[in-house]
C-alpha cells in the first residue's frame, strides 16, 4: 500500500472547507491584541493566550529590538555547542528567582520543555503519573521517555492516590521512581490543579511533582509567579515548567527546580541538546515581559477585572462555563455541529473564538474556548456578551 494513501483518504478537512465550517489556520492580518484583522474585517479576539496584553507593550518591543540589534536574528546552533548567549543565562537567573527556584533552563519551545524534561528524567523503570486532561506535550514527553504511564481522573485526588499505588506496583523492586505531572491551569476548562490537596498524597508515595504553568505564569500567584505560589507551596513543588508564548508575549519555554536536577536535564535532554537555541529577539521580548510583570502589576489586576466580568456575564445569561476559575472560560455546548455553527455565527458578528472538539476535550463536551486579556475594554466585553446572548437564543442554547 502507498504510504501516502492515508493523505488521499483524508477528506474531513476538504468537506469542512467546502461547507464553510473550517475554523482553523485563519489568517490574521494585524498585530495580535484585543482586536485583530481577518479577511479585512475587525474581530474582537477571544482566542488568544496573550493574557497580560504584552505583545504590543512598548517596553517588550524595545527589549526585543535591542536583542535583535546586538545579537542578530539567530544563534544558528544549539546551546550545548555554539548558541549559548549571555542573555540566555541572564534570563534563566531571573526566571529562577521569579518562580522561587534555584535554577532554570530555557528551551526553544514550551512543547520542547515538556518533551525534554520528562524524557530526560523518566526512563524504562520509572512511571509518569498524569492527569487525563494534561496537555499533549506531556503525553508526548511520556512516550519519548519509554517509562510507564499511569493516568488519573481530572483533578481527582483519590484517583491520583490509586494511580500512585499502581506506579509502586510497576516498579517491582527495580528501583524505579514516579513523577507526577499536572497542568497548573488547564487550557480548555480553565480550572486549577489542587496542588495543596495533591501534595500530601504525592509525598506519601515518595513521588516528585512537576507543574506545567503554561497558562498560569503571569496570571495567578501573588505576583504572577504561577500555581505553586497561588497555593503557597513553591518549596514543595519539585519542578515548575512554563511557556513564553502566552503571558511572556514571545516564544519558548522553561523548566525550573533544584540546581542539580536542572543541570542533569541540561546535559541529558535530547530535545534541548539537539535543538537550536532560543532566538535572541525572543529572549529579549521575554526579558521585557518579565520587567513589566515585576514593575507594572496593573496589567494582572485588569486581567482579573475582565475575567470576573466575563465569568459573571456568561453565567447570568445561562451558559455552561464548567469549572472555570481563570481567564480561560469555556462555553460548553456538547454537540460538535452546534459548536461549529455557533463559531461561524460569532465570526459573522465580529467575534473570534476557538471551537474545540474531541480529542482535545472528552466526547460529548465540545466547546467554544474563550480567553481574556488585560487589554480588553468594557465596550468590547459588552459587545461580546450581546453577541453570545443573541446567537445563543437563535440557536436554542438559551431560552428565547
Amino acid at each position: 500500500m502507498d504510504i501516502f494513501q492515508k493523505a488521499l483518504d483524508f477528506t474531513e478537512v476538504r468537506v469542512a472547507r467546502e461547507s464553510g465550517y473550517y475554523p482553523y489556520f485563519r489568517v490574521i492580518e494585524s498585530e495580535s491584541d484585543s482586536k485583530v484583522l481577518v479577511d479585512g474585517r475587525e474581530l474582537i479576539m477571544l482566542g488568544s493566550n496573550n493574557y497580560l496584553g504584552l505583545t504590543t507593550h512598548p517596553h517588550v518591543r524595545e527589549r526585543a529590538a535591542e536583542a535583535l540589534a546586538k545579537y542578530g536574528t539567530s544563534c544558528t546552533g544549539s546551546r550545548l555547542l555554539n548558541g549559548n548567549l549571555d542573555i540566555h543565562e541572564e534570563f534563566e537567573g531571573r526566571l529562577a528567582r521569579f518562580v522561587g527556584k534555584e535554577a532554570a533552563l530555557v528551551f526553544s519551545t514550551g512543547f520542547g520543555a515538556n518533551l525534554g524534561t520528562i524524557s530526560a528524567l523518566a526512563s524504562r523503570h520509572d512511571t509518569v503519573v498524569i492527569d487525563k486532561d494534561d496537555h499533549a506535550s506531556i503525553y508526548d514527553g511520556c512516550k519519548l521517555s519509554y517509562g510507564k504511564v499511569e493516568r488519573f481522573e481530572h483533578n481527582d485526588v483519590e484517583s491520583l492516590r490509586a494511580a500512585l499505588e499502581r506506579s509502586s506496583n510497576n516498579s517491582n523492586g527495580n528501583g524505579g521512581g514516579a513523577l507526577v505531572v499536572v497542568d497548573g491551569i488547564f487550557s480548555m476548562e480553565g480550572d486549577i490543579a489542587p496542588l495543596d490537596r495533591m501534595l500530601p498524597v504525592i509525598r506519601e508515595h515518595g513521588a516528585r511533582l512537576m507543574v506545567d504553568d503554561a497558562h498560569a505564569s503571569g496570571v495567578i500567584g501573588p505576583k504572577g509567579e504561577g500555581t505553586s505560589a497561588h497555593f503557597g507551596v513553591t518549596d514543595q513543588v519539585d519542578l515548575i515548567m512554563g511557556t513564553f508564548s502566552k503571558s511572556f508575549a514571545s516564544l519558548g519555554g522553561f523548566i525550573a527546580g533544584d540546581a542539580v536536577v536542572i543541570d542533569y536535564v541540561k546535559h541529558s535532554s535530547r530535545p534541548f541538546i539537539f535543538s537550536a537555541a532560543m532566538a535572541p529577539p525572543s529572549v529579549g521580548a521575554c526579558l521585557g515581559a518579565l520587567d513589566v510583570m515585576e514593575s507594572e502589576p496593573q496589567h494582572r489586576q485588569r486581567l482579573w477585572e475582565v475575567t470576573r466580568r466575563m465569568q459573571a456575564g456568561y453565567r447570568e445569561l445561562g451558559f455552561d462555563t464548567g469549572t472555570s476559575e481563570t481567564p480561560v472560560i469555556p462555553i460548553i455546548l456538547g454537540d460538535e455541529m452546534l459548536v461549529f455553527e455557533f463559531w461561524r455565527r460569532l465570526a459573522e458578528e465580529g467575534v473570534f473564538v476557538n471551537p474545540v472538539r474531541p480529542p482535545a476535550v472528552p466526547a460529548g463536551r465540545a466547546l467554544l474556548r474563550t480567553s481574556y486579556m488585560a487589554t480588553h475594554t468594557d465596550a468590547q466585553m459588552e459587545f461580546v456578551l450581546e453577541a453570545f446572548a443573541k446567537i445563543g437564543r437563535e440557536l436554542g442554547v438559551l431560552p428565547a
